[in-house]
């Protein structure tokens, strides 16, 4: 019987490479965790600070430092980053020299809710968020909220402020008057804005910028105390 060397040696070449990546794992397996290093997606630490995250990457009650890559459950780790009130998203592997990395993502605030029981931040999901000891952000202040009230119709008035470059700089302050009454508060000419329910956003902030328009052309910004957006196509004000 004729033998076929060339399907042997295509045997005998699988088998060595099978043999040494399992080699190489094992290897690798059992090479310990050199360092911790943790990177902000923002580019600084902000509301978290590195201690913070360090003391989320704990396992069975201990460091992970130093441990044997094979015994370090990273989708844990992972999820405990993760499952921080400040953490929008986090990433956690092993490089091939021995670092555990964990990058994360930490929420971004667009309105601070004081309750008068209780303060927190509003997040870009609506998501409550805590404050923090290291970071305070600069978004509008809300006030008139009680822990009961429902926040879908603030996060959706924030919302729109937030995405607007204008409406940023200017809205520092949200006042809720009733169930569904707000009231604006402006940086510049310190005016108080009628805004009424959450509907019409996109009507009621045009006219609202078409009046600082001409209230800045014409110098009389600082003449106004009250703006009142309640009225279609036009803007009612009361001077000071």
């Amino acid at each position: 019987m004729k033998i076929n060397w060339n399907y042997i040696k295509g045997f005998v070449l699988i088998a060595l490479v099978l043999f040494l990546f399992g080699f190489t794992n094992l290897k690798n397996g059992d090479k310990k965790i050199v360092s911790l290093e943790v990177e902000f997606e923002q580019g600084d630490n902000l509301f978290m600070d590195y201690e913070m995250v360090n003391k989320l990457l704990i396992q069975n009650d201990a460091t992970v430092k130093n441990k044997a890559k094979s015994l370090i459950d990273l989708n844990s780790l992972e999820e405990q980053v993760a499952s921080h009130p400040m953490v929008e998203e986090a990433t956690t592997y092993v490089t091939v020299d021995g670092r555990l990395k964990t990058k994360v993502r930490q929420r971004t605030p667009i309105g601070r809710i004081n309750s008068g029981s209780a303060s927190y931040y509003l997040d870009r999901q609506g998501i409550q968020m805590p404050l923090s000891k290291n970071y305070s952000a600069r978004v509008p202040i809300v006030t008139g909220f009680s822990e009961a009230d429902d926040t879908k119709m603030l996060f959706t008035l924030l919302k729109y402020i937030d995405e607007d470059d204008f409406l940023k700089k200017q809205i520092v302050g949200v006042h809720k008057e009733n169930k569904n009454h707000f009231v604006l508060l402006t940086r510049v000419g310190n005016h108080e804005i009628d805004f009424g329910a959450v509907e019409n956003l996109e009507l009621k902030f045009k006219n609202l910028k078409a009046f600082y328009n001409y209230a800045m052309e014409n110098e009389a910004i600082e003449n106004y105390k009250r703006i009142n957006l309640n009225y279609n196509n036009q803007v009612v004000c009361t001077k000071k």
